[in-house]
């Protein structure tokens, strides 16, 4: 299902009320206790997962052949291998079974995503299914969800398209919102969650210049989730995605309204699980030497003050996934994420951006 929605670039700052709450049982730091179930969701942008086949009406001719990344079969089976090995780990700290759920960015078609499950899966026994709509990117990448078909059961796939020009009436072609609804499965107790999988407008132009886009994508992003509220009072959210801005820029934090703290997040309002990351200097992608946390997962306040004698999935602690295999060991570089390309040149490694993840967890 399609939805199209349309903003003007008015900007908006949305007040969310702020309301006394109960924190969550354990903080971030807190090991969790036994006898406790955990999942994982996470997120990840793939930096240009693109197949070496040309999709008519994409502009994909760099990644071909014969295009300025003579992305050959060869180049793409490396990427495929590499990125199923990434997502195969996600999770592992604390679940043997991996991440539940997946969602992805920059992935050209279906068929990447078809790619990749069957390598994940025949390689390291998982046992993930893709979602992908197509949407009107111009250069053909959309976002995606992988999901573990014992673990989680989708229900709903909706896509929301952006209608929204740049400050020089062009129209902002950009990735679809993908609204992913279902049951996360735990011993025949399903309980359903609503995942929304993000790519927002780049920083192309400039931070500042381009800065309506993502206030724009915020407002659709706001718009879902009281579409949702609307039907569901008490409905656990997660969004998730590339944001191409920091958990502080105007986008996140004032018109979305997501939250650093717990104290500050009223009812049905959002709370930002990476925020406080970054303020102690780790980020998901560096550039020019700064760290920047555009990977961003946010929760709704029911998912975030669920309490565990309840028996229901609980927020417990957020993740980014920096481990050593994605991170360059020497040089300049040392310490970033080890990407496919770099000013042109392949350097066969995983991605200019690491994945996040959050754990939930129920009695």
């Amino acid at each position: 299902m399609k939805h199209i929605f349309s903003f003007g670039f008015l900007t908006a700052v949305m007040m969310i009320a702020l309301m006394p709450c109960t924190k969550s049982i354990a903080q971030d730091d807190e090991p969790i206790g036994q006898n406790l179930h955990v999942r994982c969701i996470a997120f990840y942008n793939l930096e240009n997962l693109f197949d070496t086949i040309h999709d008519e009406g994409k502009n994909d001719y760099e990644y071909l052949p014969d295009g300025g990344m003579k992305w050959t079969p060869l180049k793409y089976e490396s990427k495929i291998k590499k990125m199923a090995y990434a997502v195969s780990q996600l999770g592992l700290d604390v679940d043997p079974r991996g991440a539940a759920c997946v969602g992805v960015a920059e992935v050209e078609n279906i068929g990447c995503l078809e790619d990749l499950c069957a390598e994940t899966n025949s390689q390291y026994g998982r046992r993930y299914k893709p979602i992908l709509l197509e949407g009107p990117d111009r250069r053909g990448v959309d976002v995606g969800f992988l999901y573990d078909t014992v673990l989680f059961k989708p229900t709903k796939v909706s896509g929301y398209e952006l209608k929204a020009h740049y400050a020089d009436g062009g129209e902002i072609k950009t990735r679809l919102q993908l609204c992913v609804s279902g049951y996360l499965r735990q011993d025949g107790s399903p309980e359903k969650i609503h995942m929304i999988v993000n790519h927002w407008p780049s920083r192309y132009g400039g931070e500042l210049s381009s800065r309506p886009g993502r206030d724009t994508a915020a407002m659709l992003t706001l718009k879902i989730c009281d579409s949702i509220y609307f039907r569901e009072p008490k409905a656990k959210i997660i969004i998730m995605g590339d944001l191409n801005d920091d958990p502080f820029n105007h986008s996140c934090a004032s018109v979305l309204g997501a939250r650093k703290t717990r104290d500050e997040v009223g009812a049905q309002g959002f709370f930002n699980t990476m925020w406080l990351k970054l303020e102690r200097g780790i980020g998901s992608l560096a550039y020019q030497g700064q760290w920047n946390l555009f990977d961003q997962i946010i929760i709704s306040e029911p998912l975030m003050n669920e309490q565990l004698e309840s028996g229901k999935w609980c927020y417990w602690k957020s993740q980014i996934f920096n481990k050593p295999f994605l991170t360059v060991q020497e040089g300049k570089d040392k310490g970033t994420p080890l990407r496919t390309h770099k000013a042109g040149v392949w350097q066969d490694g995983y991605g200019d951006h690491y994945p996040t993840m959050i754990y939930l967890y129920r009695k």
